[in-house]
């Protein structure tokens, strides 16, 4: 058996590039989800005006 070293036995290093790629990718599909929002209430019917009945 061959012992090696921890750092050595380390599949990666520690690093910025993963966590800076899932941010940019959250924020995107936060900016989509907004995006989407004001689209789909900009294309949304107006809701007819509430009618009130005379009151005798």
């Amino acid at each position: 058996m061959v012992n090696i070293e921890p750092e050595k036995a380390r599949q990666g290093r520690w690093g910025s590039h993963v966590l800076t790629i899932l941010i940019i990718g959250l924020i995107l599909a936060v900016i989509a989800w907004f995006g989407l929002e004001f689209y789909g209430e900009s294309i949304d019917p107006p809701h007819p005006a509430e009618q009130s009945q005379p009151s005798q």
